[in-house]
């Protein structure tokens, strides 16, 4: 039924309503005022006329005019009635009336008196019908009021609420349509197909997702359409093998209420993940998503996890699983190596042509070992320039280094890159397993172990592990963790060797050597501890240490002797050098003329340029500087012409070899004739014997120093050493 029919409906009850109540209501109570009228006026008529037949029988009055004047006049007189009275003979003559007289519409009334059963007059009663036209119109004015009011309450309240309800209701629908539109937008864009089927395995709601997956007709997933069919219809669009196809329809149709979650891959390769959930109400919902690119991207994830992203080689990660698997095969007749491999040179090739460069070389080194292995064998790479072989079902220890020296020969020969021509090398480590169940990761260790001491011993070698290696490392991881140490607890101390002018037979100076007392080991040399000062990143520090107490130690002699101080290459990439010498200068009080710097080529070689305007710096200060080991590298000439240094030492194996190498003499009179003519001081260093000093003296050396003078000594012992030499010790060996 609609709301205009209820509406209608409502109106046209009230209507009736409100002209019940104000037209027949009111018309019903004026009749009933009419009839009470009529029944009034009636028994009034019959009460008289009894009254006067009662007095007409006891005789005492005579049924006349005259009889009954003064009783009836009495009565009259006493009686309260609206109505007029009266009375009548039988003839009709009328004999007395009495009551107000009348007009208008009136209720008439008659009763017969009677007298010994016979009638001998009639009264007449007449009431005016005004007084119940009065009660009609006023009950009829409060009908029509009370009908409106009715009218109102039974058209007007209902309408509202029926509005209201009607609003509620359009609202509902309204929320109702847009939740069904936001359903149907959600499935119809939804990445997973989706088939709802009721009990009896219809289809009740099925998006398009699910066809466009199976390539069906959306026609044949509409509502009521069976899981057969729908299954038939896969089946038919050929994304099954002929075997799953088989078995797609009955056990479908068989696992309805069955809940199953599994992928499944269609015959073109994709794989459809499938969720299939039972409902309460016996139906089924089933959800469809296509995860190809998700089990693609998984896949690349776990190779990227255990793979090298630059050369696609396998990962540490994967390396030790590979040797997890492989140590399970070691047995009699059947051993494993590891090879660990690190690139020589390869830093250069990054700090001089780039990393991209050094990335492309990676690549290329990884490709040519892949190349050396056999299909048994791998290649992983560890990191950086690390590289490790896993070569497994060998027979003995020899095919792992010919397998080894292979790999060297092959890293070895040069690499032709981007129109560079680059050579590098490789040392080796190998560990071997011959006992199933080898720990892989102890393996991997120890071939680690042995590169480091292949690399140790020098470029382009491999070494087997051996157990005293592991020994030697612990010790070097000590020794390690005392240096890192041993400044803050004050374990450094300096030792001073003299230099002696050949002119004056004077020191002129002390060169100030690092000495470690370790609290366990004693004194360590600086041959054994510098290397690992440097690789630990602390030759910085306690080379500016040196370079303060040295000139803290040297302000305290007299004024004639300097200090010379050896720097480290590594103390010029802090950028602060010459700044650290200024402050060392100012903190101490040393004047600058006295102090001297001493660098060593490879100084000279990392960064030329920068060292070159460091060195400026310092010699602006007013501080010598004088280059070490002079003729034991490649480009000493070269590095005269690009600065100027004071001086020049000569390295000691010219010196000891005089007696021995007739060449050393010649080269020892050219050191000293450039020096001559580019103005610099020449020292010769290792002076032992008497005869070293007499043939530099001849060859015009300007300054010595060795042992011949004295061994390094602490500071405590200068003043003493500069008395002694000084007061004419030189050409008698110091004791």
């Amino acid at each position: 039924m609609s709301y205009d029919v209820v509406r209608k409906l409502i109106r046209t009850v009230g209507g009736i309503l409100a002209l019940t109540i104000g037209l027949v209501v009111p018309a019903a109570f004026g009749m009933l005022d009419y009839v009470s009228l009529v029944g009034a006026t009636r028994a009034e008529a019959d009460f008289h006329a009894q009254y006067l037949g009662r007095l007409v029988e006891s005789g005492n009055f005579r049924y006349s005019a005259e009889g009954l004047q003064g009783t009836i006049a009495a009565i009259a007189a006493t009686s309260e009635t609206t109505a007029h009275v009266r009375l009548v003979d039988e003839n009709g003559t009328p004999l007395l009336e009495w009551g107000p007289s009348l007009s208008g519409n009136l209720v008439k009334a008659r009763s017969v008196v009677t007298l010994a059963g016979e009638p001998v007059g009639y009264v007449e009663v007449e009431n005016n019908v005004a007084s119940v036209l009065d009660s009609l119109i006023f009950l009829s004015l409060i009908g029509c009021a009370l009908g409106g009011l009715a009218y109102l309450a039974m058209t007007k309240l209902p309408a509202q609420a029926l509005d209201d309800a009607s609003r509620q209701i359009a609202e509902h629908q309204h929320r109702l349509a847009d939740k069904n539109a936001q359903l149907d937008a959600a499935l119809t864009n939804m990445v997973q197909g989706v088939c709802l089927y009721d009990a009896d395995q219809r289809i009740m709601v099925a998006n398009r997702r699910y066809a466009e997956i199976y390539g069906l007709d959306e026609r044949i997933l509409a509502p009521g359409t069976s899981l057969r069919q729908v299954l038939e219809a896969r089946v038919r669009n050929n994304v099954y093998t002929e075997y799953e196809a088989r078995e797609m329809v009955e056990l479908g149709i068989a696992k309805f209420g069955e809940h199953v979650s599994e992928i499944i891959v269609l015959q073109d390769g994709r794989h459809i993940s499938v969720l299939r959930r039972p409902l309460p109400n016996g139906g089924l919902i089933t959800t469809h998503e296509d995860v190809t690119d998700r089990k693609k991207a998984d896949a690349q994830i776990a190779h990227m996890a255990k793979h090298d992203t630059l050369t696609g080689l396998p990962n540490r990660l994967f390396l030790r699983e590979r040797l997890e698997r492989a140590t399970r095969c070691v047995g009699e007749g059947h051993a494993l190596a590891v090879h660990c491999l690190d690139l020589d040179r390869f830093k250069t090739v990054n700090d001089t042509l780039g990393h991209p460069m050094g990335d492309a070389l990676l690549c290329e080194v990884s490709a040519r070992l892949q190349a050396c292995i056999r299909g048994t064998d791998s290649v992983a790479r560890l990191g950086g320039d690390e590289f490790a072989v896993v070569q497994a079902g060998i027979a003995d220890p020899g095919q792992a280094a010919a397998l080894a020296e292979r790999l060297i020969a092959v890293l070895s020969e040069p690499f032709e890159i981007n129109g560079h021509r680059i050579v590098i090398g490789a040392s080796v480590g190998i560990a071997v397993a011959t006992l199933q169940g080898a720990d892989g990761e102890l393996l991997l260790k120890n071939a680690d172990l042995a590169l480091y001491c292949s690399k140790s011993e020098g470029r382009g070698r491999y070494r087997f592990f051996e157990a005293e290696m592991d020994a030697r490392i612990q010790a070097r991881r000590v020794l390690e963790f005392d240096l890192s140490n041993a400044l803050a607890l004050e374990q450094f101390e300096l030792y001073y060797q003299p230099l002696v002018d050949l002119k004056s037979n004077r020191v002129v100076a002390m060169e100030a050597l690092l000495r470690w007392r370790h609290p366990v080991r004693g004194f360590i040399s600086p041959m054994e501890f510098i290397p690992i000062a440097e690789e630990i990143g602390m030759i910085e520090s306690i080379g500016l240490w040196v370079l303060r107490q040295a000139c803290l130690e040297a302000a305290k002699w007299p004024d004639e002797v300097g200090v010379s101080v050896n720097l480290s290459p590594h103390q010029f990439k802090s950028g602060t050098l010459a700044f650290d010498v200024a402050a060392a200068l100012a903190t101490s009080g040393l004047p600058a003329s006295r102090l001297e710097l001493e660098i060593t080529e490879s100084a000279l070689m990392q960064n030329t340029e920068t060292t070159l305007a460091t060195l400026a710096k310092i010699r602006d200060l007013g501080v010598k500087v004088a280059m070490d080991d002079f003729g034991t590298g490649y480009s000493s000439l070269s590095y005269l012409h690009a600065f100027p240094f004071d001086k020049i030492k000569i390295d000691k194996c010219f010196v000891q070899n005089l007696s021995d190498k007739p060449d050393s003499g010649h080269i020892l009179r050219a050191v000293v004739g450039l020096g001559t003519s580019l103005r610099m001081i020449t020292t010769a260093e290792g002076v032992e014997t008497e005869a070293q000093l007499l043939q530099l003296r001849e060859e015009g050396c300007t300054q010595v120093q060795g042992y011949y003078f004295s061994p390094p000594r602490p500071a405590d012992e200068v003043d003493a050493l500069l008395a002694r030499i000084n007061a004419g010790g030189v050409g008698t060996r110091a004791a």
